[in-house]
């Protein structure tokens, strides 16, 4: 069984989530966080929802720290750019840069080979459901995305995923794929409560990090430091794997 993180691993968020979240901070601050800054913080493993993170970059920068409530909607006005339940194709903000990392023959793959499949992702219902159903095509895919369990690297989601796909056929082994520490603890956290059940961590780097030959030896090391199973030079690597 696959089970995927959304952002950083089937699609490139680096001029999307990661640039509404520099905007965001430096629409209240002045002081606009660079990549590497905003990746050391979520190297920390607690940072996976943006929004909590943009506030604790705010807090570390000793500017004033505004209401969630009031973040989330200048968050939403630079990534969404329009009413997030409302129609896609009237969005103008930043989600309209997110290249894909994996087509639909990558998941046609993975039936074929008999492989169950779904996404446990931080992002938001709209969001992920965009990227999936619309971009990608597919139909009705099993999804865990914000608000459907506690965020990462809480395991309920993953767990919980897992089991409805599983049903009375439970699969030999459950793999995992994301791109930060708190995608690792994730699977950590699941070995843990679920010892019944075989789960293995696999890891890949974000694009922006990928493409660095400087950044990408230690984002990888951290992660594997963090427990992954396996560290992937993409997110088609996993295809053999479980």
């Amino acid at each position: 069984m696959y089970l995927f993180d959304i952002d950083g691993v089937i699609r490139d968020v680096a001029g999307s989530y990661r640039r509404a979240l520099q905007e965001t901070v430096h629409h209240y601050s002045g002081w606009r966080p660079i990549p590497q800054e905003i990746d050391a913080l979520k190297s920390e493993g607690i940072w996976n929802n943006d929004w909590d993170a943009s506030m604790e970059l705010l807090r570390r920068s000793g500017a004033d720290v505004p209401k969630r409530k009031a973040l989330i909607s200048i968050f939403s006005g630079f990534y969404f750019g329009g009413d997030p339940d409302g129609d896609p194709g009237a969005w103008t903000g930043f989600i309209r840069d997110e290249p894909l990392l994996v087509d639909p023959a990558f998941f046609a793959q993975l039936t074929a080979k008999g492989h169950r499949w779904g996404f446990v992702s931080g992002a938001e219902p709209p969001s992920a459901r965009y990227v999936l159903e619309q971009r990608l095509g597919l139909k009705d895919p099993a999804l865990i995305a914000m608000g459907d369990a506690p965020d990462k690297p809480d395991p309920t989601g993953l767990i919980r995923l897992a089991d409805q796909l599983a049903g009375d056929d439970e699969p030999e082994l459950v793999c995992y794929l994301g791109d930060t520490v708190a995608d690792v603890r994730t699977v950590l956290g699941a070995q843990r409560q679920r010892p019944d059940r075989a789960w293995l961590s696999l890891a890949v780097a974000p694009p922006h990090v990928l493409s660095d030959p400087n950044a990408r030896p230690d984002y990888e090391a951290t992660l594997r430091n963090a427990g992954a199973d396996h560290i992937l030079s993409s997110t088609t690597a996993s295809l053999d794997l479980c």
